[in-house]
Order: structure tokens, then sequence, then C-alpha cells
């Protein structure tokens, strides 16, 4: 007993000596330590425990262990920086995941310039928790003047060692380390080394690692562009020797093939239409009335999913051109790193044809970096917002309303059909940007110019007395999901006279518009949460326990992501052959091969599939790992699967290979672009025709 208790003396001794002697590294600590906690409660949760605890810990002592090679008095001026480094991490990264639900990676450095371009669509989704980081170098700045007002530096300058405990902190930052490298899996050092789902990196391994990590794989490819090389061209060979061989040896025409031929294209990108609002109606009026009625006029693809990554529209337009999915780091459309990479395209494939193509967007040239990629793509002429009439009175949102976008593009495409046989092209809208504004100085009179939405609700409530009561709550007005759902229906509204303009015009006979939603809304569970479980008789969300709450959980969430995809043509006899619902699940990267197969050609690098080919057996791949099918909804994160119908059977290892499958294909595609392997290995293919390989 007295052994223990000279044991506890001294280390209550040693206890206080080091805290007495060490206050501004402790306070370093422990306030960067709060700041990484307070990132992943505010984004992604606390869902993975004390893991990623230990990891930002070991990360913190680590960086503050060199701060003891410095003599007391400069001490600060270390600490102090790797603050501010650590402020500013978790300020950018969470605006970035407030708007895009994910982290911002340093591939995204060279896209900062597109910030100015949605400063008001920003602003309207910033939270005070976004800029809560801004406190903690404030407090250490705090702590370091009440401890220059007293003889601790001095002290400190007498008594510290600091190489001993340079090597003391080393040693317990190593040990934590080793701690996480033992518990890690196989899946989680995949994920690590692809960066692929940074939702799963910062809340299983922390910030601070997800952090460096991503600058190392940033960094990879622009040191050296040979960095696994010869791995990844093999790899690319030989997978697309196989697909080769495959096409070589089975039919793959079906009833649409070639039938729009010599037909024109107009694409039309619509800016963050989600596929849920679609045959809603609210108060008897339909959200999406223009939408509804293409459904039923037009080939309807009802379970359509785009593939984004942080590029979000401009890694629409990158997959839908390329048949590729977005690389895994930074934005292809910002990166002068991958600009000068070969890609096949639609737009080459059409101009190939004989076509001219185009695209047009109201809003500045420079966004997203279209007046570079869109000539490298392949269109011919870019029509940006300095080919439009804009001004304040016809402006909504980010700029040019789509109805004055409309108004003024059809004489132009009228132009085009005049001056061209054949033409391809793509009209990117703006309104429906998210997030959508609800401050004082937006132009509701020009956004509800077509028709506002009654968004309330009202009920009979019987009084005390025996009377009835009718109640109205508005309690999606001023909400960000009501915000989207009036913004969502100007631009149906506005859509639909653009589409009055192209019937009623005497062109455009023989144009066959293929309409999709870019990409979702980016809202959270919470919102639909709220417009589901939201009880107007007691002015209460319904919690789990109510007998009518609807459990809106995580894989409903990712299957509501799902953007409409609609082919139609004016041209009634065309309309007839071009008709119906198709429920495959299909991804933006199907779509050229399904025009392709349309419209005559073929992108032999494509990673899609025409949907009337693959049918029931396509899979889509989305660049954080997960994927969807006909029978399952896979997440990466949990490896696990959500079955779609209850009931369902699946084969044996059905889930493990499309994973598998999924893997491959993500770092196919990624290296494709890293590597510019179409240019350099293309043409390296061998594919094996002799009787014995199709036998």
């Amino acid at each position: 007993m007295k052994k223990v208790n000279n044991f506890l003396r001294k280390m209550r001794k040693y206890i206080v000596e080091y805290v007495s002697t060490n206050r501004l590294f402790i306070s370093f600590v422990v306030l960067s330590f709060i700041m990484t906690i307070l990132i992943r409660v505010y984004t992604v949760g606390t869902s993975y425990g004390y893991k990623p605890m230990i990891v930002d810990m070991a990360l913190i002592l680590l960086i503050g262990a060199f701060g003891y090679l410095f003599k007391p008095e400069k001490q600060f001026k270390y600490y102090f920086i790797w603050m501010i480094i650590f402020m500013v991490m978790c300020i950018i990264n969470s605006i970035y995941y407030t708007f895009y639900l994910s982290f911002v990676s340093f591939g995204l450095l060279s896209a900062l310039g597109q910030v100015g371009e949605v400063t008001g669509s920003l602003v309207e989704k910033l939270k005070v928790t976004d800029f809560i980081y801004i406190i903690f170098p404030f407090f250490f700045y705090y702590i370091h003047r009440m401890l220059s007002g007293t003889t601790y530096y001095n002290m400190v300058g007498k008594v510290e060692n600091g190489k001993k405990m340079f090597g003391g902190t080393l040693v317990l930052s190593v040990v934590l380390l080793a701690f996480t490298i033992v518990s890690l899996t196989g899946t989680d050092y995949s994920r690590l080394s692809k960066q692929w789902y940074r939702e799963y990196i910062v809340g299983r391994m922390g910030i601070i690692l997800y952090q460096g990590n991503d600058l190392v794989q940033t960094l990879i490819p622009k040191i050296n562009t040979l960095f696994g090389y010869d791995e990844a061209a093999r790899e690319f060979r030989e997978y697309f020797a196989g697909v080769f061989e495959e096409r070589a040896k089975t039919d793959h025409t079906n009833k649409y093939t070639g039938i729009l031929k010599g037909k024109n294209i107009i694409f039309v990108h619509m800016e963050s239409m989600q596929d849920f609002f679609v045959d809603m109606t609210i108060n008897g009026e339909e959200v999406t009335p223009t939408l509804n009625r293409l459904t039923k006029e037009g080939m309807y693809f009802s379970n359509f999913f785009p593939q984004i990554s942080t590029g979000t529209s401009s890694d629409t337009e990158f997959t839908l051109s390329t048949s590729l999915m977005p690389v895994l780091s930074g934005v292809v459309f910002t990166s002068t790193t991958y600009r000068d990479r070969t890609y096949n395209t639609v737009q080459k494939s059409f101009k190939d044809l004989g076509y001219y193509t185009f695209s047009a967007h109201g809003n500045k040239a420079t966004m997203w970096d279209r007046n570079i990629m869109h000539p490298i793509l392949g269109y011919d002429t870019f029509l940006s917002q300095d080919a439009f009439n804009v001004t304040n009175e016809n402006s909504v949102n980010l700029g040019i309303s789509d109805e004055a976008f409309y108004q003024q593009l059809v004489p132009k495409l009228e132009k085009i059909e005049q001056e061209h046989s054949n033409y391809m092209g793509t009209i990117i809208t703006l309104s429906n940007h998210s997030p959508f504004a609800s401050d004082k100085s937006f132009n509701y009179q020009l956004y509800y110019s077509l028709g506002k939405l009654d968004l309330t609700n009202t009920y009979q409530k019987v009084n005390n007395d025996g009377t009835v009561e009718t109640v109205t709550d508005n309690y999606l007005e001023g909400t960000s999901l009501g915000n989207y759902i009036h913004s969502v229906h100007y631009a149906d509204l506005a859509l639909g006279e653009f589409l009055d303009l192209i019937e009623n015009s005497d062109y455009f006979n023989d144009t066959v518009f293929v309409l999709y939603g870019d990409h979702d809304a980016k809202l959270s569970m919470s919102e639909y949460q709220y417009y589901y479980n939201y009880d107007i008789k007691t002015g209460e969300v319904r919690d789990e326990n109510d007998p009518l709450y609807y459990d809106y959980e995580y894989y409903r969430h990712e299957l509501n992501r799902k953007t409409p995809l609609i082919i139609w043509t004016k041209d009634v006899n065309l309309r007839n052959k071009l008709k119906g619902e198709n429920k495959n699940v299909m991804g933006m990267y199907d779509i050229g091969p399904t025009i392709g197969n349309m419209a005559g050609f073929e992108n032999k690098f494509a990673l899609g599939h025409d949907i009337y080919d693959i049918g029931e057996n396509n899979i889509v791949i989305f660049p954080n790992g997960n994927f969807v099918t006909n029978k399952v909804y896979y997440n990466n994160s949990t490896g696990m699967p959500f079955v779609m119908e209850e009931g369902t059977v699946l084969e044996e290892d059905y889930v493990k290979n499309l994973a598998e499958y999924t893997d491959k294909m993500l770092v196919l595609s990624n290296n494709i672009i890293v590597h510019d392997l179409i240019a350099k290995e293309g043409d390296r293919i061998q594919v094996n025709t002799s009787e014995e390989a199709t036998e």
C-alpha cells in the first residue's frame, strides 16, 4: 500500500509539473481537438465514436511535438499558425459540406473562382456553426497574452528540455497512430488510397487525416503522371480487349437502333430538377405540369441517377459527354491537369456524322471554365451570358430567368436550323439552381410571374363549444424545401413555355429533345423528414413512436436523389415510337451509349451502356463507391445493401461481385483520365477474333 501511495504522489507531482510547464502546448492540443470534434458533429455526426478522436489526437500531438524544437517564447507563433490552419480547414469544409454534403479537396483549389458566381445562393445556406471555429484562435491568443503577463515563458525556458519533450510527445502520437493502423480494415485502406467516400473518411479517421491524405492524393498525379502507369495501362487494355471481343461476337442491336439517325438532337440540362416532384400535387395543383405531360408523351426513364462528385453540374456534363465518371480528386472542368486529355465524346461523335454542335447557358462563360472545356468536349460554339440580353428586370436567382433565356434562345435555335442541315446542342438552365433564395432582395415578382403554388394546408378543427373552425398552416413557406418547390414549379412552367414556342415554330420538326436533371437539390434528410412528418393539427413534427411517422432514412434519401430523364419530340409519328416508361436503373454515363445506338455512333471506350441493350442487368456506380441496381442499393460506407423489394432473393455473392466491379470501374475511369489512356493505349488493345475465341 505504501508503494502505491508513493507512486500516486509521484504521478500527481509529475502531472502538476507537466501542466504548469506545458500550459501553452496543452491549450493548443485541447482547442485543436475540440475543433476536430465539432466539424464532425456539425457534418457527418458522431456515429464512429472514439476512433476518429484517437486519430485526430494522434495527429495533433504529432504536429504539436515539433513545437518543442522551438524556444518557449517562439512556440506560440508555431502553434498559432497551426490553429489558423485548423480553423480555415474547418470553416471551408463546414461551408462546403453545407452546400455539397461532402468535403473539400485540394484538387478543387482551381475551382475557387466559381464561388463568386454562386455567392447569393451560397450565403442562403450558411449557418452560424460554419464559423464557430473562428473563436478558437482568439481563445489561444488570449491564453498566450495571459501567460505573457506572468513569468511563465521565463520559467519554462529555464526548465524545459525541448528535445526530451519532443521525443516523448512524438512517441505518444506514434503509439496512438499505431493503434489506428491496427484497427483499420482493408476497406478502410482502400477508401483512403482512392479518396472515394469523403464523409466516411472524415467520420472514421478524422478531418486532419482526411485533409492530409487528400493533399497526397492530389499531388501524386501532378508530381509524376507515370505513377502507377504500367499497371493502369495493363488493366485498361485487358478490360477493353474483353469488351471489344464481347461486342464482336454479340448482336447489340435493338428496336431503337438507328431510330434517330439524321435527327437533330438538343439536350436540355435542367438545373437541380429532381424526380421527386414529378406527378406531385399540392392543394390540387401540379408542381411540375410540364414534366408530367412529357413523361406521358415521351420516353421516360423513371429510375435515372446522376453520378456527380465535387464538380456537381460540370460532373454531369463531363459524364454525359464521355461516359466516364468524375475524377476522384478535383474536377475535370477546372483542372489544367486533365484538360489536355483525349476524350471520346457525344459531341465529337455527332461532329463525325457532319453535325454542327453548340451549347447555350445564360451564366458567365467562365462558370466551371465552360469557355475552355466546351471546345475540348467538341462544341463548335458556346452561347454564354454575352449572347443574351440580361437585365435586372429579367434576372432571378443566379442570372437570367429561364423564361427570358428560353424566349431569347428560340430565335437563335431557328437560325441554327436555317444554317445547318444537322445540329446537336446542349442548353443549360439556371433559375432552379440550389439552394434557393428566400431573402428580401430576391426578385419574387419575376419568380412567381408564371404562377405561384399555394403551399398552405388546411383542416377543420372542432372547438370545445362544438363550432368548426378552418385552420390554415403554411409550414413549408420559407423553408429550403418550400423554396425549392416554388423554384421547381417556376422552372417547369418556363420549360412549358419553351416547348410551346417549339411546337408553334415552323422549325424543329426533325428535332429530338433529351431532357435531364443534372443533380438533386442537395437538401438534407431533415428537410424531407420535416415534410413527411409535420402534423398540421399539432404544429409539431411526429416522432418515431407516432403510428403515422414516416421513416425517411438513409436509403430512401439516396434513392430520392434520382432526376428526370425524358426523350421527347414534336414529331407525332416519331413520338409514338419513342414513348413509354423505362423502370430500369440508369446512370448519366448510360445516356451517351443509349443515344449513340439510336443516332448511329458508338463510343468504344464508354463505361456506361445502352439501357435497351443491358436492360435489367444495369448497374449505376457512384463516385463514393455506392451503387444501385434494380435489386439493391449498396452503401459503401457500411458495406450493407438495401433490398428494393421485400422477398427478393439475391444470387450468392451478388453484392460482393458488384462491389468488386464498382471498385474496378472507379479505378479504371480515374486512370483513363489521370494517365490519358485513350490517347496512349487505345490503339494498342489486342482483340482475339479467332474462331476459337468466339466458340
